[in-house]
Formats: structure tokens, sequence, C-alpha cells
């Protein structure tokens, strides 16, 4: 099965999504809800692996099943009460906001398994948009599909119900960042009008999951394989420079979990 995903600028209409997708079909297994503000939890820390996009529905159900286990009687009270606030009756929003209440208290357990979840239900090369979503308050969801027609199905639902698109999400991220790449690029008389494609294209090959922790030795090799047509402009590996020291900056600033070293 494949993920059909949807951003929310707002909690609400995601809940209003999930009521849709239910309305349409969709059990309350095959819909998954990310709360806004997780991306410090799975930044730098999602594993690389190769696999392909399983049920991440089922996969982020059973991670919260057991979150929700795990809690205290005051943590799933409280995660209802605000459900509750929310005036939607999609229980996928009440396991989203127990998942973000025990990563607020330090749950690293269960911090891990949402990254395993992730890592092995959205495209690699897509994770640092969701991140950056994330980070700006925004909410996803995410729904397990079988067939083109169940996808086409999700897809509309989602729409209808005023999901942002990962493309659009992914250049509302880029205008974030235009302006003072391209005030870095110009600094050396280069012209990033002419050049910012292949820069840009660049720059999110660096916070690909596959490249985000490459040590430098090997980052030649990775991109001759993933982009041979351009690896080797000028534009490209500058962009690809950029977004690592981006990468390493987010890093930097992200807040100390429970369990992180403290060296």
């Amino acid at each position: 099965m494949n993920p059909t995903i949807g951003i929310f600028g707002e909690r609400l209409a995601a809940g209003r999504a999930v009521a849709n997708l239910r309305s349409v079909g969709f059990s309350l297994e095959s819909i998954s809800v990310l709360p806004p503000g997780n991306a410090s939890s799975i930044a730098g820390r999602v594993p690389t692996s190769e696999a392909e996009q399983p049920r991440i529905g089922a996969a982020m159900g059973g991670v919260i099943g057991g979150a929700v286990g795990a809690a205290g009687g005051a943590e799933l009270g409280a995660a209802v009460a605000a459900t509750a606030l929310l005036s939607t009756t999609g229980p996928a929003i009440a396991i989203g906001l127990v998942g973000a209440l025990l990563l607020s208290l330090g749950g690293a357990a269960a911090g891990s398994a949402i990254e395993t979840a992730l890592a092995n239900g959205l495209p690699k090369d897509e994770v640092f948009v969701y991140e950056a979503a994330l980070r700006q308050r925004c909410s996803i969801v995410v729904v397990s599909t079988s067939d083109a027609e169940e996808r086409k199905t999700a897809t509309m639902t989602l729409e209808a119900s005023g999901a942002q698109s990962v493309d659009a999400a992914r250049d509302r991220w880029w205008v974030g960042l235009r302006d003072i790449e391209a005030f870095d690029y110009r600094s050396d008389a280069l012209d990033f009008r002419r050049d910012e494609p292949i820069y840009r294209k660049g720059f999110e090959a660096a916070q690909s999951l596959s490249a985000r922790d490459l040590p430098s030795r090997d980052a030649t090799q990775y991109l001759k394989q993933r982009y041979p047509d351009t690896y080797e402009n000028p534009a490209f590996r500058r962009g690809y420079d950029r977004g690592r020291a981006h990468y390493r900056r987010l890093l930097a600033a992200r807040p100390r979990r429970r369990g992180d070293n403290n060296g």
C-alpha cells in the first residue's frame, strides 16, 4: 500500500478531512494524523531505510496504539478534552494528540517508533517537506491506499477538505529560503535567476534522507549515482553545499530530547 498525504494549515481542517475520509469509506486503521510541532523529534533521526512505502496507516496505528496504552489517565483525559474542543469526531485526532503529548513529555520510545514509521512510509526525498510543514504548525493527514482508485478517492477528498499539496508545501518551503540563498549566490556576481532551478535541485538533494548524514568524502559518489546529469554542475554543487549547511543549522537549533547525550 502507498500513502496519500494532505497537509493542513489548521488542525480543525485536518479533523474535517478525517471525517470526510470516513464518510467515503476509509477505515480509521487506514488514516493517521501527524500533529504540528513534532519536526524537532524527527529531524536528523529518521532511519535511512530503502524500504518502499508500506501501509503507513497501519504502522502509525500500531505505534500510537502502544502510546495510548502507555499513557496515564491524566494524559489521556487531557488529550480527549483537547479533542472535544476541536469539535471533531475522528479518533485519529485523539490518537495524534496523545502521541504529541507523550513526545512533549519526553517519550523517547514513542518518538523513535514514530520516526521509523515515517521513514518506512514516506518517500525519502519528501520527508524534509513534512518536517518543514510540522515546524510551521501544520497538521499532516496520511491515508493508506491499496490501489489507484483508492488513491484517487483519497486525493480528491483531501483536496476537497482544503489540503495543501506536497508540491505547494515544497514551494512554500523554498520561498522562505529563497531570498537569503539568492543574496549569497549573487554576492559572487553569479546569476541566481538563471541558475535557480539547478541550484534549488542541489539544495533539496542535501535534505534527502539518503544524503543528510553522508560524509563529504561519500557525497560525490552518491550525487553521481542519483543525479548523473547535474552532479558536476557548479550551481548544483553550490546549492548542495548550502543545503547541507542549512540542515546542520536545523540540527543545532532543535530542542534536546530526553535521552539525548549531554555531550
